[in-house]
């Protein structure tokens, strides 16, 4: 069998629990998968698994079987903030991308956590309700952007959220959490301190103008087609905003902007992104980011936090 061949991070039994949802039509894997073809940043090195559950419960079945066997794993959406080690990932990457059914029910939106929020944010306009204008263009998926409270343009998905649905790889069971049980902060909720998985959320939105409604979402795409370096793989904004800061602004006051380090570069026409240039490792732009928090730190005393996970080997 193929997984004899396998390093001991993925076990016998996960993947023969991959590759029975796979005989079923219920998933789909690859050994050594390019982790760089998997995410925004376009920068990784192989995965020696990646599996594509299609539904929520090979979902849930796939982490089961990774808990019981003892197999290490790794679960993300559309990796949009995330920077994939240039070793890649000892074990599986589970990628929930293929996770996209929603449903319209009054002003309430249900959906799974691997739909992108630009189609969310598409499907509550077409039901004429408002609320989601702000993540038309974010690059991330539900699940993402509920784990981390995604927001921007001054809404956050904390606004809008009615509850959460999870799977404990502790118990084995499905639970749900109300909104208020979130613990929402900023770019922070919950589940960043714990172990469970999102499956789905539902969101209570407000019923508008779908004219007026579509309107906001072009202005907001414009706004980041004019100031986002949108046209160069990268993990979206590198550093959380620093209390009373804006930290584009500093790293630009520290002159950082344009700086270049081996591929990753400071963006020109937004220092808070650092870009992949063409040919980035994942070592350039964690040694790029560091010094970017050491001139800032310099400069005025301020330390800030890299939002961007770093993820791997």
């Amino acid at each position: 069998m193929i997984y004899k061949t396998m390093s001991d991070y993925i076990k016998a039994d996960f993947f023969t629990a991959a590759d029975s949802l796979k005989s079923e039509g219920r998933a789909e894997y690859e050994l050594s998968a390019p982790l760089s073809r998997c995410c925004t940043f376009r920068i990784g090195g192989l995965a020696e698994l990646a599996v594509w559950p299609g539904d929520i419960e090979a979902l849930s079945a796939l982490v089961a079987a990774a808990e019981s066997s003892g197999t290490r794993y790794y679960i993300c959406g559309s990796a949009s903030n995330i920077l994939f080690s240039d070793d890649g990932f000892r074990g599986a990457v589970i990628f929930t991308t293929r996770l996209k059914k929603i449903s319209v029910n009054g002003s309430t939106i249900r959906a799974e956590c691997g739909v992108p929020l630009s189609l969310l944010a598409m499907a509550a306009q077409r039901a004429s309700l408002s609320g989601l204008e702000f993540a038309y263009g974010i690059p991330g998926s539900l699940g993402g952007a509920v784990y981390m409270n995604a927001g921007a343009y001054g809404g956050e998905i904390s606004q809008v959220l009615k509850s959460s649905e999870y799977f404990s790889p502790k118990s084995g069971r499905i639970y749900s959490l109300s909104a208020d049980e979130h613990d929402f902060g900023y770019r922070h909720s919950r589940y960043m301190d714990r172990d469970d998985i999102i499956l789905s959320a539902e969101l209570e939105l407000t019923p508008g103008d779908g004219n007026e409604i579509q309107r906001k979402m072009d202005e907001n795409m414009e706004a980041r087609r004019s100031k986002q370096p949108l046209d160069y793989p990268s993990a979206g904004s590198m550093f959380k905003r620093a209390p009373g800061h804006f930290t584009s602004a500093l790293i630009d006051g520290a002159g950082l902007k344009g700086y270049k380090l081996g591929g990753a570069e400071v963006s020109s026409k937004h220092a808070g992104f650092v870009i992949n240039t063409g040919d980035a490792t994942a070592a350039d732009v964690i040694s790029l980011t560091e010094y970017i928090s050491s001139v800032v730190f310099e400069k005025y005393g301020v330390r800030i936090e890299r939002e961007v996970r770093i993820v791997g080997p």
